[in-house]
């Protein structure tokens, strides 16, 4: 694990530890419905596969912004804190040419580029203003384990044979960590409880020699409105 991962972790861990003591106290379930979006190409980590395949095929950074959903079960830790584990889902499918290049007839050779993510997040969060307060503000760190998958299918070009052009399939997929920032704002009921999140996390993958990159940068922004469901006292 990242050395930089390690204090977060550490946090986390300590506080899920006393949750249990919390356990009878309201807790929520929170569903979110976004929009995520990826890290600019200037931002983006060393060896980004985005990034390189920018040099020779047609696309943006931003057409990988994707919807995301998601669920959340926060647990109050006292009056200021509390602690949440959750799950999201987020998928694009972007189109391609290349963009020097086309077949002998004149049409273009497409391919299809497809990012998913499954981020699970485990945070802790404080809140100014405390938990009976109508208004909730809050902000909170903690630490995302993502699932991912990135495929690239359909035709392409290989510069090392003559400039063959073949159909084919790359896929890549693994599990990254990395760390989650968010702050957001919520009005709470006894029942029910709406409001609005940005969440930031950083994470990359690997990819092997097949494609253009040895990474996949999967970091970025998720702006969410959110609705929760109370339990308990």
């Amino acid at each position: 694990m990242h050395k930089r991962l390690k204090p977060v972790l550490l946090f986390v861990c300590a506080i899920v530890a006393i949750a249990p003591a919390t356990a009878s106290a309201q807790q929520t379930l929170n569903f979110s419905l976004g929009v995520f979006t990826p890290r600019g190409e200037d931002a983006r980590v060393a060896g980004d596969v985005l990034t390189a395949n920018r040099n020779f095929l047609f696309f943006e950074i931003d057409d990988f912004t994707s919807a995301s959903i998601g669920a959340e079960w926060l647990v109050p830790l006292g009056e200021y804190f509390e602690a949440g584990a959750g799950i999201g889902f987020a998928r694009r499918t972007v189109d391609s040419v290349y963009t020097d290049f086309t077949e002998d007839n004149g049409a273009e050779v497409a391919q299809e580029l497809r990012l998913r993510q499954v981020p699970f997040a485990f945070t802790v969060r404080a809140l100014p203003l405390g938990q009976r307060n109508a208004l909730q503000p809050y902000v909170g760190v903690g630490l995302g384990v993502i699932n991912w998958r990135y495929a690239e299918s359909g035709d392409f070009i290989d510069f090392n044979n003559n400039m063959e052009i073949f159909r084919g399939s790359f896929v890549g997929t693994g599990t990254a960590t990395g760390p989650i920032v968010l702050g957001g704002v919520r009005f709470g009921g006894e029942t029910l409880s709406v409001g609005g999140e940005i969440r930031y996390h950083a994470a990359e993958g690997d990819l092997n020699s097949d494609f253009a990159g040895s990474k996949i940068d999967l970091g970025g922004w998720t702006y969410n409105f959110t609705f929760g469901v109370r339990f308990g006292r």
